[in-house]
């Protein structure tokens, strides 16, 4: 079995990008410690966040793509 907290590299997070889907998201980093989606009226928000003992990896879509992420990550 793999160990999906060895993807959460900071090379591997450099590699996401603005406009980003989910999927290629996913494909880097693997699928998402827990995920928050906020349905508003006119726009769709959905966060993933990344665990990895003490330290986290935050991605923000908007609408499905990527619009900003934060990362606790020092290498």
């Amino acid at each position: 079995a793999c160990n999906p907290s060895k993807r959460l590299k900071k090379a591997n997070v450099d590699e996401v990008q603005e406009g980003m889907a989910k999927k290629q998201v996913e494909s880097i980093l693997g699928p998402p410690t827990t995920v928050d989606t906020k349905d508003f009226v006119l726009l769709k928000k959905t966060v993933y966040v990344y665990s990895q003992g003490k330290d986290s990896v935050t991605v923000i879509f908007k609408d499905d793509k990527v619009q900003s992420k934060a990362s606790t990550l020092s290498e």
